[in-house]
């Protein structure tokens, strides 16, 4: 019995310890086509709690799979070494198989617990409507906005193109982030092709295509905030920053969004669309 109980110590330490699967994003989670240098994202204020103090202290970071990896392999060394797995029997390796399958179906119970818990920062979010009509098929601009001409304390460029409408734009970014990973799930090809810039589809498609099937990613909450714009006599540039949470509830994991999107629009054409030229991860 006390072999046993070692036993089922080692794997459930190995079975914590190993890395989780990722959540199938749009983009595959890489960076693809252009890049161009951002103003740092503005931190958002943090509550603080003057009854409690302790709830504004920051929580440590948790270990990585590679961490508890490590530790379980030299729980898993020690006991080689110190022979406790010596004289087992047949009915000893029948105990070991059904507490191995035990250990999987805790520790699978245990992650899916942690996924269906709210997150605190989906209160700001929680009343979030998706739109009854279908989504915009281009980002939209209108003809009021502030003029800016840059970031302060950055060389990063900050001047809107003329007629942009800032609040606008970024929340249909909001909309527009949620539609292309609905058609990354359902490898709605097309539907990514309107957004995106002929260079970068052809990336994306190479991408997607090493995904087979229907995938299972859902956007929780995401927001936005421009991190650089341009424009000239005839193209206009902007990135936005996206952050938040996504998760896969099939594979039971959650991930942050963190990435930044650069767009571009010819102004020498008359109602030109905004395509997305680069995203990149943050």
């Amino acid at each position: 019995m006390k072999k046993m109980l070692t036993l089922f110590a080692v794997i459930l330490a190995i079975g914590l310890g190993a890395p989780h699967a990722e959540a199938k994003k749009f983009g595959g989670g890489k960076s693809f086509g252009k890049s161009y240098k951002t103003a740092p994202a503005q931190p958002a204020a943090k509550p603080v709690d003057n009854k409690n103090p302790t709830l504004n202290a920051q929580t440590p970071p948790k270990k990585s799979g590679m961490m508890g990896g490590l530790l379980a392999g030299g729980l898993f060394a020690y006991l080689l070494g110190s022979g406790a797995f010596e004289g087992l029997q047949g009915m000893d390796f029948l105990l070991i198989a059904l507490l191995a399958l035990g250990a999987v179906f805790l520790i699978r119970t245990l992650r899916k617990g942690k996924v269906a818990t709210p997150q605190p920062q989906q209160a700001a979010y929680a009343g979030y409507q998706p739109p009854q009509s279908a989504a915009p098929q281009q980002f939209e601009q209108s003809n009021s906005a502030p003029q800016a001409t840059g970031f302060a304390d950055s060389d990063v460029p900050f001047r809107l193109p003329p007629g942009f409408d800032m609040n606008s734009f970024l929340a249909g970014a909001r909309d527009h982030y949620r539609t292309l990973q609905e058609a990354w799930n359902k490898n709605d090809l097309e539907k990514v092709r309107e957004y995106v810039s002929p260079e970068l589809f052809e990336q994306l498609k190479a991408e997607r295509a090493e995904l087979t099937g229907d995938q299972h990613t859902e956007v929780m909450y995401v927001d936005t905030q421009l991190v650089r714009a341009d424009y000239g006599s005839d193209w206009a540039q902007v990135s936005v920053r996206f952050s938040g949470r996504y998760m896969d509830r099939q594979e039971q994991v959650e991930e942050d969004i963190k990435e930044v999107w650069h767009l571009e629009r010819d102004l020498a054409k008359n109602n030109a669309p905004w395509h997305i030229v680069g995203i990149e991860q943050l």
